[in-house]
């Protein structure tokens, strides 16, 4: 079954480090999804930046927002795509996320709209 790991983190928590503090996280998160590949666990993998944009239609009117997102108190700041037999076996490699040390870590089941 696909399972999503969402890293949601603090907004502003990245620069509050040094970039060797970073890149030493960053690192780690790699090694983490290099892992899950060896085991043929991961179908993807990115980290997101932590500006973007928001897009919403209505009447036929597509209106943007610029972020970051003030309102927000966290971002997702990265994600992996898993292809795991149980809910419990995504939660244990979520378990397992070196960012769950400084962030949370949702776990998600990849299912239609309509479910």
């Amino acid at each position: 079954m696909p399972y999503m790991l969402l890293i949601a983190e603090p907004v502003g928590q990245r620069a509050e480090r040094t970039e060797s503090e970073g890149r030493f996280l960053y690192d780690r998160m790699v090694e983490f999804g290099a892992g899950l590949k060896e085991r043929g666990l991961l179908v993807a993998s990115e980290s997101l930046a932590s500006e973007g944009v928001r897009v919403k239609k209505r009447n036929g009117k597509a209106s943007l927002i610029d972020g970051p997102f003030a309102e927000a108190k966290e971002m997702i700041g990265g994600f992996y795509m898993l292809t795991c037999e149980t809910q419990e076996e995504a939660i244990e490699i979520a378990s397992a996320c070196p960012a769950a040390e400084w962030c949370e870590v949702e776990v998600r089941k990849i299912a239609p709209c309509w479910v």
